[in-house]
């Protein structure tokens, strides 16, 4: 349990923020097109569907746990 603590879960966590690191960098390496935030609507309308209902990202009741 020693060996877990002391040399794998650092490990784990240094490859971790590794590879978020390079996830985040690679964005230098992109085409500047692809680079630039995502474009929005003309009307500043986001999250619309085609037949223009809203798409529902809350539950209208809370789920039952038992």
């Amino acid at each position: 349990m020693t060996i877990i603590r002391q040399y794998i879960a650092p490990l784990l966590a240094v490859l971790v923020f590794s590879l978020a690191l390079v996830a985040v960098s690679a964005r230098i390496f992109l085409p500047s097109d692809m680079a630039a935030p995502a474009p929005i609507e003309e009307n500043g309308e986001i999250g619309q569907w085609g037949n223009g209902e809203s798409e529902v990202f809350a539950l209208t009741q809370s789920p039952l746990l038992s």
